[in-house]
């Protein structure tokens, strides 16, 4: 296994973490990195958001392994320090949504290489709830999940709508599906905002947090996603849409300041999900697991209970 960077000043995640870079079945190269914990009752996969990056859950990583378990967490390809897909490394760029299934086989490859304690529990945040759904609907191997804000749509103005659709779709035969999607930055999203318009969390050492992350890194940082990522990721999301949940408890968040992704998908998916609870958090935005500790602490303590019934239904 070859060790890649893990910028632990920046992390604040417990000490011992290690990162690896794994090579995906259609050779690109990702980055992984994994908090072991000694007689841990198991491990949480995370599955981050979209823009995000690895170092962005050390204190994710910090929380559950205050609860007992172990944690890694992903760079998905195309952001943090996995390879980048288009030749300016500020858009996020993916060929199609389903290539992301290639980077979870890896990772829980890896997990097993390294003998990260079972049962396995999913953790998908955002974009990574998104590429999380798709995973249990394949067979991931978990114990049970949580979703935190999942991208199971989007929000944008209706009369907007018919417009994403055919221009993104337009940009791939017509060989412009690596520019910035209408209305979109180069510039990172934390970077070209204050606390006060932001629609990620309530805690300004927060917010702060994350700004300082990209001033002392801002190889990790991204900008807006291209028109190829916006077609691919609606035409997933209308997939899933389509089809069943998994046969897998599921505890779900969702705060009613959630301003990126569509709560109305989310309550239709979790009405009709049995074992799943959806949690609505009065005064929640998108980022609920980084935000004022009363919040956060009551989403990790209910969450870490929510696993450890699953642990003691599959013992």
């Amino acid at each position: 296994m070859e060790t890649a960077p893990l910028f632990e000043e920046i992390a604040d995640g417990p000490a011992g973490g290690v990162a690896h870079w794994l090579k995906t079945s259609d050779g690109l190269r990702i980055r992984v990195a994994h908090w072991d914990l000694a007689n841990a009752k198991g491990t949480v996969l995370i599955f981050p958001g979209r823009t995000e990056f690895i170092e962005k859950y050390g204190q994710s990583a910090a929380a559950f392994r205050d609860r007992g378990y172990a944690s890694l967490a992903i760079d998905w390809r195309g952001q943090g320090l996995a390879d980048r897909m288009t030749d300016n490394p500020a858009v996020g760029h993916v060929g199609a949504f389903g290539d992301y299934q290639q980077d979870v086989t890896a990772t829980v490859a890896h997990a097993s290489a390294l003998g990260l304690p079972r049962p396995y529990f999913l953790l998908g945040h955002s974009m990574g709830g998104c590429i999380g759904l798709r995973s249990l609907m394949e067979g991931l191997d978990v114990q049970g999940v949580m979703f935190s804000a999942p991208m199971w749509g989007v929000q944008m103005a209706a009369p907007l709508r018919p417009l994403a659709w055919g221009l993104s779709a337009m940009s791939t035969p017509l060989g412009f599906d690596q520019a910035l999607a209408p209305g979109q930055f180069e510039e990172s999203y934390v970077n070209r905002t204050t606390f006060e318009e932001n629609t990620l969390t309530n805690d300004p050492e927060v917010f702060g947090t994350l700004r300082n992350q990209l001033a002392q890194h801002p190889e990790l940082g991204l900008g807006g996603p291209s028109l190829r990522w916006l077609n691919t990721s609606l035409r997933e999301m209308h997939k899933l849409a389509l089809d069943p949940s998994p046969n897998i408890p599921c505890l779900t968040y969702l705060g009613t300041q959630e301003a990126i992704v569509d709560p109305l998908r989310i309550q239709e998916r979790m009405g009709g999900w049995p074992g799943s609870t959806l949690r609505v958090i009065d005064g929640g935005k998108h980022e609920m697991l980084m935000d004022v500790p009363k919040m956060r602490d009551a989403i990790f303590d209910e969450t870490v209970a929510f696993f450890d019934a699953q642990r003691a239904v599959a013992a």
